[in-house]
């Protein structure tokens, strides 16, 4: 075994696009931590390049080369995990892809390309995951990867700030709805510098010194290794905490509330909005 504090010993984990980044970095910190882990992605070799690197450290690992696009794909890879392991225990909605451009120069299948991937595969793999942890009746733990896109939102990035805000509605809805079952259901915000995130980091870069601005703390970003040590400590069973929202920047992590409700008279409101 790897040499860790065994924080998910024997504990089965799958993360769905876990062969580079954030994805891949948590699959091997949770080896390490005596998890047994379900590596997925679209490429076969991808695949095959995480399970053995964590097999060579002394871990366990399967692989299972799928998409989560498609609701029968995700939900055979959950059904693999089982299969292969005998049990599920933590799933990590963690697949994603950007196909970003400005509102009127995008295409429909960008728009549901993206919303696919991170909107029905998580909805498509919690559902087969949540069927399974329901009937053994032992709990479980559920982290969807979000992003502050969702979150506020990000200039040419429609198709992905919907499909992230409507995984924080899922995230919100799970843990209620499942809590009595003992299944605790989180999300993160990540600000880490991965292949996907490094074009965004860039662009906004770019525009910072273009307006003469400060380049926002939020993207002053750490590793992925930052993002999968927060969320090997959610995953372990000594957490409680469900239905929370949190970003990691390097050593700092964040907790995002809930939109609060705030009700005014009509003349409060026209001051408000200017009338």
């Amino acid at each position: 075994m790897l040499e860790g504090e065994e924080l998910l010993l024997e504990q089965v984990v799958l993360i769905t696009g876990s062969t580079r980044g954030i994805g891949r970095s948590m699959a091997i910190q949770m080896a390490k931590e005596g998890a047994l882990i379900a590596v997925n992605g679209t490429n076969a070799n991808d695949v095959k390049a995480v399970v053995d690197d964590i097999k060579t450290r002394g871990g366990q690992a399967i692989g299972i080369c799928e998409s989560v696009a498609s609701i029968v794909g995700a939900e055979r890879i959950v059904n693999k995990t089982i299969e292969n392991f005998g049990k599920l225990d933590i799933l990590i909605n963690n697949a994603g892809i950007t196909r970003d451009q400005l509102l009127v120069k995008m295409s429909d299948q960008s728009w549901k390309e993206v919303l696919d991937v991170h909107l029905t595969g998580t909805f498509a793999c919690t559902r087969a995951a949540v069927q399974h942890l329901k009937s053994r009746g032992e709990g479980g733990c559920i982290i969807n990867l979000t992003s502050t896109a969702g979150l506020i939102g990000t200039v040419g990035q429609v198709n992905y700030s919907a499909a992230k805000a409507g995984i924080l509605g899922i995230t919100f809805t799970l843990a209620e709805e499942l809590k009595r079952y003992d299944i605790r259901v989180n999300a993160i915000a990540p600000a880490a510098l991965t292949d996907m995130t490094k074009p965004v980091i860039e662009r906004i870069q770019r525009r910072c010194k273009e307006e003469n601005k400060e380049f926002p703390d939020y993207w002053k970003i750490g590793s992925p290794e930052d993002v999968a040590n927060l969320a090997t400590l959610l995953a372990s069973n000594s957490s409680t905490v469900t239905g929370k929202v949190f970003s990691v920047n390097g050593s700092k992590i964040g907790i995002w509330e809930k939109p609060l409700h705030t009700e005014l008279s009509i003349e409060e409101f026209k001051k408000i909005v200017s009338y």
